[in-house]
């Protein structure tokens, strides 16, 4: 177990507001040695180094477009200069689109952007750091912010989750292969919280038993499995629900209860998230 990050190297992909600014405060809080931030967008980066600099912890920024793994490779090779390997690799960037049926929607501008986004960057950016955590022989943490869209098919959002049940996949198995290869002391969470409070899910519908998540929640629960090594994390715990339901429940009969009485599948009617020309600079995800 991790007690917390003080001493450890921190990188937060996505950090410039919203739930990756959370993350980079709380490593920040615990006296983390250095926390690097990437994001795509470069002013609202500066204006969160600029208000979080001061400290003991070392603060490094710099602009990635997490989709371009050139940039990536670049990037981490000034990480390993300056500050050494990563201990704790939060891979919190994401997109999310919705509110129309697939069959609709622009494949390149919705699909094709939405799985580089949500489901190759992260795997790029766990591949360029992994080699090194596994090498310290020390406690190293890599967070994988997914979705419970990524257990549960939903209606309007047929690319985003498509995105995240890839990434549930990839991530858990890299866990099981980091075991199965004895490097015991790398630990993978995979985090699957239902729609949170950000500007990204503006016009979300909560739905019974599935309340809007608070994005401090979020935080606080995944830092503390991410501390203890947790394999996954599932938000709230209702979602295991329609998880333990598919073993025994007849899909028309699962269809029926999430669409005509629980509604979960209207939840994205109404879906409006961030302007369009915002959320091409901003990747971050729920």
């Amino acid at each position: 177990m991790m007690r917390s990050v003080k001493g450890k190297n921190v990188l937060v992909t996505g950090a410039a507001m919203g739930m990756g600014r959370l993350f980079v405060e709380r490593a920040i809080a615990e006296q983390a040695a250095a926390v690097v931030l990437w994001d795509v967008n470069e002013a609202a980066l500066g204006e969160t180094v600029n208000e979080l600099s001061g400290g003991d912890t070392t603060i490094i920024s710099d602009v990635v477009d997490v989709r371009d793994l050139a940039r990536i490779r670049e990037a981490a090779a000034r990480v390993r200069d300056e500050v050494g390997p990563v201990h704790v690799l939060i891979n919190n960037a994401g997109v999310v689109r919705g509110n129309s049926y697939f069959w609709e929607s622009d494949v390149e501008r919705d699909a094709r952007f939405t799985l580089e986004v949500n489901t190759l960057a992260p795997m790029y950016v766990a591949h360029e750091f992994l080699p090194d955590m596994i090498a310290t022989n020390e406690e190293c943490r890599v967070v994988n912010m997914a979705s419970a869209a990524g257990l549960t098919s939903n209606p309007r959002m047929a690319a985003y989750a498509a995105s995240k049940w890839a990434v549930i996949g990839w991530s858990d198995s890299v866990r099981l292969e980091l075991e199965q290869a004895g490097h015991k002391t790398v630990k993978v969470t995979t985090v699957c919280p239902y729609y949170i409070k950000t500007g990204m899910f503006d016009g979300a519908k909560a739905a019974p038993l599935l309340p809007l998540l608070d994005p401090k929640d979020v935080v606080r629960d995944t830092w503390k499995a991410m501390l203890y090594g947790d394999p996954m994390v599932v938000l709230p715990i209702t979602v295991k629900l329609s998880e333990m339901m598919k073993g025994f429940v007849p899909t028309s009969i699962r269809d029926f209860i999430g669409g005509r009485v629980l509604g979960i599948y209207h939840t994205m009617d109404d879906f409006t998230g961030r302007p369009a020309e915002v959320r091409e600079q901003k990747q971050q995800k729920p």
